[in-house]
């Protein structure tokens, strides 16, 4: 059983920046895959980006150039850097852990005011 707790979301104006944390249960270290998602009202949840044992990072189109995905096995944490925060970047954001299934954490608001 993995546990993922979330946190850093809040209210930033447009241009603005955030840091998302996620905080494993387990050590880290073994899970394959580590990423962070996001739901939009009205949306379905969509991929934003996701980082690999071996430190190999996958993004969406949309947050490109923008959004960095780090992991820090020793603490077992999973960071979200976000800069040049949009509007539409606004969502919950959730934390997620691949080993033998997906898990995921409660989630963490971050709205973006234009």
């Amino acid at each position: 059983q993995v546990q993922l707790v979330e946190s850093g979301g809040g209210l930033v104006q447009a241009g603005g920046s955030l840091r998302l944390s996620c905080a494993a249960s387990v050590s880290i270290f073994s899970i394959n895959v580590m990423g962070w998602y996001r739901r939009a009202p009205g949306n379905q949840r969509e991929l934003v980006a996701t980082i690999s044992s071996g430190g190999s990072t996958n993004y969406a189109d949309s947050v490109k150039g923008r959004f960095t995905i780090s992991r820090d096995n020793a603490k077992n944490n999973v960071y979200l850097q976000m800069n040049s925060l949009k509007p539409e970047d606004t969502a919950v954001y959730y934390c997620s852990a691949y080993l033998t299934r997906m898990y995921w954490g409660q989630g963490t608001q971050v709205t973006v005011s234009s």
